[in-house]
């Protein structure tokens, strides 16, 4: 399967029957004159990533931020390729650089894969609840939503009308030795819903559309794990 374009201004560029099945879903957001990409993937697709960039139409050049929604190998182990072949910030919150740039290897859960982090360091740390990114002409929002993990954030952009989620993990799961939460991440998953998105671009499963989908979605696991 080639990269593909989600909604205006949003593709994705990475995962499961596009670069690697055990890659998380890698997301581009085109702000113009700058590019981010959301997660890294596993690591061994990271150069395939960066083609699907060039498959686009972009310039990987263009490309100056990576967004890490949490600190599993899955998501991050691209990141230090990513960093090293295209020289762009990093970001990732506080509560997860014990794994990104540490590579505490029960957090990234590396050995469930069977694979080694290279750690990277992180450009820009997330402290707030939230904090904004210009990404060009656009503001990527990066909204804290710990639970999966003590760090995980989950992006969102409003652009063409619409409002695009990054809520990457929504479905978990869930372990005490990451330092999942599962109160934390009912709070996170409460906020999500709150805004309202009409499109989610998920960690997994893929993409979720429109808004009633995209509640039902969340929802779900909310009921899923108030068991």
């Amino acid at each position: 399967m080639k990269p593909q374009q989600v909604c205006r201004r949003v593709y994705q560029i990475g995962g499961p029957g596009i670069t690697g099945r055990r890659d998380c879903c890698v997301y581009l957001v085109d702000g113009g004159s700058q590019l981010a990409i959301i997660d890294a993937g596993l690591g061994e697709s990271a150069p395939a990533i960066v083609e699907n960039v060039r498959r686009l139409g972009f310039e990987p050049s263009r490309v100056k931020f990576l967004v890490l929604t949490h600190g599993h190998i899955d998501h991050i182990g691209g990141a230090a390729y990513l960093k090293e072949s295209l020289e762009l910030c990093v970001l990732a919150h506080e509560g997860d650089l014990p794994a990104v740039e540490k590579g505490d290897p029960r957090l990234t859960a590396a050995g469930f894969y069977g694979v080694n982090y290279r750690p990277v360091k992180v450009d820009k740390v997330i402290k707030g609840k939230t904090e904004s990114l210009k990404v060009g002409e656009l503001t990527l929002i990066l909204l804290y939503t710990p639970g999966h993990t003590p760090g995980s954030v989950s992006p969102f952009v409003d652009v063409g009308g619409e409002r695009v989620l990054f809520g990457q993990d929504v479905h978990g799961p869930f372990d005490p030795a990451w330092g999942s939460d599962l109160k934390a991440w009912r709070n996170s998953m409460a906020e999500l819903l709150s805004l309202n998105a009409d499109v989610l671009c998920e960690g997994h499963f893929g993409v979720y559309r429109p808004g009633e989908e995209v509640r039902k979605y969340i929802e779900g696991y909310l009921q899923r794990y108030s068991r």
